[in-house]
């Protein structure tokens, strides 16, 4: 969850009647939907690889290139909207939006749905920063605002809870493309009466539109996190080690840029506020972790327990409601505890949730992964919820827009490198753990060394004692990765807690608003 502030409070703010809190329920439709299409495209995954037949890789891109392109154009359009108008980006937006998602639900092949998620993440951009600065607009009644935001924050978890239910109902009763089809009724909604109830808004001031800066940000993500992929899966070798340092340098460059430029398009001396950086870090380790985790558990509930969608959505219901709950409950507690005490505390019950997944491999009991979602749930909801609030309130008044765009940023980052890293490291594991039984034809052998979901369906075409022997030598393949994965999860959350006992301080995160 990534709050905003990106607009001026007049000297005399009024409060807003009905027609106001209309336009706030018109805004919550495309935070519903970015939450719940995330989270349903991951219960689609396995009917996805299973009709398209993707590579390893492109698997990981179908998840991966929408966050990518997503967190590179934030910024950007969040200064498109300030210079031409934040109402007509979020209705650009929600068009494109709408359009991308039902060509992506009759993609014909892995390349067609990768290319729609590539124009899903450049129109989802428009989004999200044009509701946050919309709402701050409405609302210039100080209490008022703080209720909207929450209700804006509220409506981004229960899309997350909503997600995996819906995705489930689709997936049970119609095919994966239905996961894409239901931004179109979300969206016409909004495009009707956003005219009629959102007043526009603008920067009156707004900076340069620097091009230059937009295109070295967007190759230094790209360049970075597609390396950090090939490693993931190819290892270590000349041309992705190269290609790393490609996107350091590229980020280098744009780093000297900003500095150097009277109105940066990003000013990255917010990075020299300790208090920011610190919580933005441990943002970004503990969503590395939680989505890594959210990759392999829709795979272990459908293609190793053999539930259906629906059933693993309600399975892992309770965590994601867990998560929402927990970030509303730790509020008032962040106001007494230092984050520096709370943080670790938090985090160590994500820890624990970690713990419990290593446990899976090799035990088919439902308890244990369910009972993992929910603490996970638990500590990542607080974590996010007291380290998005640090970053903003310990950026400079003047910032507050720049903090909450970076924040967004974090995040989307944070979901790219947990697929990424923890995604990939499974696919590996799996691979190398994956031992073929005698006379598997070679065209089975090679769709079962590729993905899980590939060695399911060799298995289900080639039947009898060798069909089973592959079912069996994939899911415990599979499970011996998750093991694997599961540490390396918990590492990152333990690393978390310690950046936050070290770097956040004794202040409270009320104490600097």
């Amino acid at each position: 969850m990534h709050l905003a502030s990106t607009a001026t409070t007049p000297a005399a703010p009024q409060r807003v009647g009905w027609r106001g809190w209309t336009a706030l329920a018109v805004l919550m439709l495309p935070v519903l939907l970015a939450s719940v299409d995330h989270t349903a495209l991951n219960f689609a995954l396995p009917q996805i690889a299973l009709q398209l037949q993707p590579s390893s890789l492109q698997q990981l891109w179908m998840v991966d290139v929408y966050p990518l392109v997503l967190a590179g154009m934030l910024v950007t359009m969040g200064v498109m909207g300030d210079r031409f108008g934040r109402r007509r980006m979020l209705l650009i937006g929600a068009t494109g939006f709408a359009t991308i998602s039902a060509l992506a639900a009759f993609a014909p092949s892995a390349g067609w749905l990768i290319a729609a998620r590539v124009g899903m993440g450049f129109f989802g951009a428009m989004l999200m920063p044009s509701t946050l600065s919309l709402i701050r607009s409405i609302f210039t009644d100080r209490n008022q605002r703080r209720l909207a935001i929450a209700i804006w924050a509220a409506a981004f978890s229960a899309g997350g809870a909503l997600g995996p239910v819906v995705g489930g109902f689709l997936l049970a009763h119609f095919s994966w493309g239905s996961v894409f089809l239901l931004a179109v009724p979300v969206l016409i909604p909004l495009l009707i009466l956003a005219p009629f109830l959102i007043p526009e808004s603008r920067d009156p001031r707004p900076g340069r539109i620097d091009v230059l800066s937009i295109l070295l940000s967007m190759a230094t993500m790209v360049g970075v996190v597609y390396a950090i992929k090939e490693i993931a899966i190819e290892g270590l070798t000349a041309a992705n080690v190269g290609l790393f340092a490609a996107g350091i340098a590229l980020g280098a460059l744009f780093v000297r840029r900003q500095l150097r430029s009277p109105q940066p398009l990003f000013d990255v001396r917010l990075f020299t506020v300790g208090m920011f950086s610190g919580a933005l870090l441990v943002n970004l380790l503990s969503v590395v972790a939680f989505m890594g985790f959210e990759f392999f558990i829709a795979q272990h509930l459908q293609l190793v327990l053999g539930m259906t969608p629906l059933e693993s959505a309600f399975a892992l219901l309770p965590g994601v409601l867990a998560m929402m709950v927990a970030g509303l409950v730790v509020v008032p507690v962040s106001r007494r505890v230092s984050p520096r005490i709370l943080l670790p505390i938090t985090l160590g019950v994500a820890a624990v949730g970690y713990a419990l997944i290593a446990f899976v491999a090799g035990n088919h009991a439902l308890a244990l992964p369910v009972a993992a979602s929910i603490l996970i749930g638990v500590g990542i909801g607080m974590t996010e919820t007291i380290s998005n609030e640090l970053a903003l309130s310990a950026a400079p008044a003047e910032k507050a827009g720049a903090a909450s765009a970076v924040s967004e940023t974090a995040y989307e980052v944070g979901a790219v490198l947990g697929t990424t890293i923890l995604g990939g490291i499974l696919t590996a594991m799996y691979r190398t753990g994956l031992d073929l039984p005698a006379g598997l034809p070679q065209d089975a052998a090679d769709h079962a060394r590729d993905t899980l979901a590939g060695a399911l369906h060799a298995a289900d075409q080639i039947a009898g004692p060798v069909g089973e022997a592959l079912r069996a030598a994939a899911a415990s393949a599979f499970d011996a990765g998750v093991t694997v994965t599961a540490v390396i999860g918990a590492a990152f959350v333990v690393l978390a807690a310690v950046v936050a006992a070290v770097t956040l301080g004794k202040s409270r995160a009320s104490e600097k608003k």
